[in-house]
Order: C-alpha cells, then sequence, then structure tokens
C-alpha cells in the first residue's frame, strides 16, 4: 500500500496548505526567491504560477527496482531550481520547454500512467510544482490511485519541505552531486548546495529507510542514492562517498552514475568537455567498494 493511502483528510489539508505558503511568495527551494507566483511571477527556476510538464510516459532508463519490467511512470516538470551547464535535459530543464495543466489534469496524468500499467509515478525536478502535485496526487488517490510516488531530484531541496512529504512519497531518488561549494557554483549555478542537499538527503532517508522491493523486485519504499561523476572530478566524487558512508544514511541503496557527456553548455568549458574515462570511473567505484558500498549499482559503460 503506497505511503498516501494512510494520510487522513485532516493531514492531505495541512501538507497541501503548507506547501501553498511557500509557493507564493516562493519558497520551495534553496534559492528562497520569493517570487509572487499566484500573480505568475517567474522563479529563478522558470516556473510561473501554473503548472507545467514537458513529457509523460512510461520510461525504462532508471535504476530495475524503479522502471522493471513495464516502466516508470514519469512526468517530467518544465523548469529547474539548478542551472547545471552539463544539463542532458536542458531543453526541459533550462528552456523551459512545456505545456501547461490544470491541477485536475496533472491528477488525470497519474491515473493515465497507472491504467498504461507504470509501477510507479515518477516525479522529475518536482520541485517547484509541490504544490500543484501533492493537490494533484489527492485528486488521483480519491479517483483509484494506488501505485507508489518516486521523487527524483538534483538534492538540492530544503529539508523543511522534504519534510512536508512524509507519508506522500514512497521511493527517494536524490543526486548527492558536490561536497565543495567551489565546484557546485560553476557548473550547476548554486554556492550553498552541500548545505542544503545533505540534511535534506538525511530528511528522506529518515521517512523511507532502505530500499525495501516487492516479490516482482519493484521498489515499494526506500531511497536511491544517486551520484553522477563528473570529468576530472575524482576527488570530489571520493569526498561525497566518503561523507555517505560515515552518515546514518549510510545503508541507502548507490547507484554511482558514468553516463555524463558534455551537453548543453559544457562543450563552452574544455575540462568537462569529455566523457569521463574508465580509469576515473574505476578509481571512484573502487574506492566505493573499499567503503562498504555493495548494495546498489555501477555503470561499467
Amino acid at each position: 500500500m503506497p505511503l498516501y493511502e494512510t494520510l487522513s483528510e485532516e493531514e492531505w489539508e495541512e501538507k497541501i496548505e503548507f506547501l501553498k505558503a511557500n509557493y507564493s511568495p516562493c519558497g520551495l527551494c534553496p534559492r528562497m526567491c520569493g517570487a509572487e507566483r499566484e500573480k505568475d511571477g517567474k522563479g529563478i527556476c522558470g516556473a510561473v504560477g501554473r503548472v507545467k510538464v514537458a513529457s509523460f510516459n512510461l520510461h525504462y532508463g532508471e535504476e530495475p527496482p524503479v522502471s522493471g519490467e513495464r516502466g516508470s511512470g514519469t512526468i517530467f516538470f518544465s523548469g529547474c531550481t539548478m542551472k547545471c551547464v552539463f544539463c542532458q535535459n536542458y531543453p526541459i530543464s533550462q528552456l523551459y520547454n512545456g505545456q501547461f495543466y490544470s491541477i485536475e489534469a496533472l491528477s488525470g496524468l497519474f491515473l493515465d500512467l497507472q491504467v498504461r500499467g507504470a509501477h510507479n509515478i515518477n516525479f522529475v525536478s518536482p520541485t517547484p510544482y509541490l504544490f500543484h502535485a501533492v493537490k494533484a496526487l489527492r485528486l488521483a488517490c480519491k479517483k483509484g490511485l494506488r501505485i507508489p510516488i518516486v521523487y527524483n531530484t538534483s538534492g538540492y531541496e530544503r529539508r523543511e519541505i522534504i519534510g512536508a512529504l512524509d507519508r506522500v512519497v514512497d521511493v527517494y531518488m536524490p543526486d548527492l552531486k558536490y561536497h565543495d561549494n567551489s565546484i557546485s557554483p560553476k557548473y550547476s549555478g548554486v554556492s550553498n548546495y552541500f548545505e542544503h542537499a545533505y540534511p535534506a538527503v538525511g530528511e528522506m532517508f529518515r521517512q523511507v529507510g532502505e530500499l525495501r522491493v516487492d516479490g516482482e523486485g519493484i521498489a515499494r519504499r526506500g531511497m536511491i542514492l544517486r551520484h553522477l561523476l563528473l570529468p576530472g572530478q575524482v576527488e570530489n566524487s571520493k569526498r561525497v562517498l566518503e561523507i555517505i558512508s560515515r552518515s546514518f544514511f549510510k545503508n541507502a541503496s548507490l547507484s554511482l552514475m558514468s553516463q555524463y557527456f558534455p551537453a548543453y553548455r559544457a562543450v563552452e568549458m574544455p575540462e568537462i568537455n569529455r566523457r569521463v574515462r574508465s580509469d576515473e570511473y574505476e578509481e571512484v567505484k573502487e574506492y566505493a567498494v573499499s567503503l562498504g558500498f555493495v548494495d546498489g549499482w555501477f555503470q561499467e559503460d
């Protein structure tokens, strides 16, 4: 049973009211930009008053317990709280491509994906739209939604906002990108990434704990903690892994990703205008194993 089925009407209302209060003026992400979104003011993320979705479909490229055989019902929200120069989804995240939906129509997307056989509903970069998404989820739940919610994020979140998602989200999939605040402004446009991502990831793990799967190997609850290795940033990756290994969420399933390629503005930066070399990835992988990370996924290619 998805966690949201345990919420009372009063609890739903409290969560929605809290998110609404943080939606305009906007304080949903650590930027706290204060955009008057109820007046259609635009946040730094690009989001305005209405929810915007770039695509929704069955997605087979997530970790195996999320995609399974039938696919993850993925909702790609338009805009992003970060400004990653290497973003592979930059037409969505940075160019804000997509279509506006009402909250009722958004709830219909969830139900449509369930009918199509999705193992879960996968929110990709949903932070600017949490008020809309949770309200839509409540409507969908009343109309028969019964599959888990996956929260797919860069990790750049406010712990207080993540706290409001307790018993709304079943599976968290955050990335923990950087420990060094000298790197995050250059490549992702934020100077306080680790300061916020670390406690936010901790709150996610507090809510759902270690990954649990059903008899078909499909994730029902828990956290998959991702880390994307960047070219020339072996030491950053090692430091992130070391920090995780000493944290209380060290038993989260680790996904160490090698899939970086120079997209968007990365071609303007010589040091990251290349793929990750196999020796770089192997060095980080071996370090992860030495720290005890064996429950998760490595990308060999």
